[in-house]
């Protein structure tokens, strides 16, 4: 079993990131929590992303959906290491190993049994400890994570 680990959001690949948030706010008054472009995640857990970015972040080149590779569910593990081990023990069919992601977070995908893209990935807060710790400046953090300088600086000072 993957230690510490807690399903975070459920995430869908859009064809156009401004058209699907629209929906989501206006029809289902779904309330933004952080907007980066092509990745937008809402307070109750759903999050958009926008699909050529998603499947290139993913894949590594210009990727054309198949059943079920536009769809994630997106788990955080305090334990990424471990996770990792875990789910290579298991014999779990991989999309990719553990990497860093443009952002600087640690993922890794496996398919579920049905082919739907389940990740694993460290806590946001995690990374920017990280970054701290290895002696990055807080702008550079920002710069790196894309995350607000706000919510970036009172990961650091709690």
């Amino acid at each position: 079993m993957i230690p510490d680990c807690r399903l975070t959001a459920f995430v869908l690949f859009v064809s156009n990131i401004e058209r699907s948030k629209r929906f989501y706010q206006n029809l289902l008054g779904l309330e933004i929590e952080m907007d980066l472009g092509v990745n937008v995640g809402f307070r109750n857990g759903l999050a958009l992303w926008q699909k050529d970015f998603a499947l290139n972040v993913i894949h590594g080149k210009q990727t054309p959906p198949v059943k079920g590779n536009d769809i994630e569910i997106y788990f955080e593990t305090g334990s990424i290491e471990d996770a990792w081990e875990t789910v290579c023990s298991q014999g779990v069919e991989v999309v990719h190993e553990l990497r860093e992601q443009p952002w600087g977070q640690r993922v890794f995908r496996v398919y579920d049994p049905d082919r739907f893209i389940v990740e694993f990935g460290e806590p946001m807060p995690a990374v920017i400890l990280r970054m701290h710790r290895e002696g990055m400046t807080e702008e550079e953090i920002a710069k790196k994570t894309t995350m607000p300088a706000e919510i970036m600086h009172q990961i650091l000072v709690a």
